[in-house]
């Protein structure tokens, strides 16, 4: 099986930890090259979060494990990658 090289995600999480706090424990997985999480939404208690990762063997159980024991949320798998090279998107006319 291909490994995984890119997950984005539409997270729900609590303000406490801060993104700084879960992108560095996320980042301190082995597997992980890189987090990037960007809030897009807040409300009282809770901030939506777009979380991506790179890597070159993602453990997606454990990226799931660290949001969830932080009391967040996965609400969609918005984009993955994954095998020898990273692909990126391009625009066609129907975009």
């Amino acid at each position: 099986m291909a490994n995984l090289r890119r997950v984005v995600l539409d997270v729900l999480k609590p303000m406490e930890p801060s993104i700084v706090e879960l992108s560095q424990e996320l980042a301190d997985l082995d597997g992980v090259d890189g987090v990037n999480i960007s809030i897009y939404e807040i409300d009282r208690r809770v901030e939506n979060a777009k979380v991506t990762i790179e890597g070159r063997a993602l453990p997606f159980a454990a990226v799931l494990a660290v949001i969830e024991s932080n009391g967040g949320a996965v609400h969609s798998i918005d984009e993955v990658a994954a095998g020898k090279v990273l692909i990126e998107d391009v625009v066609t006319p129907q975009d």
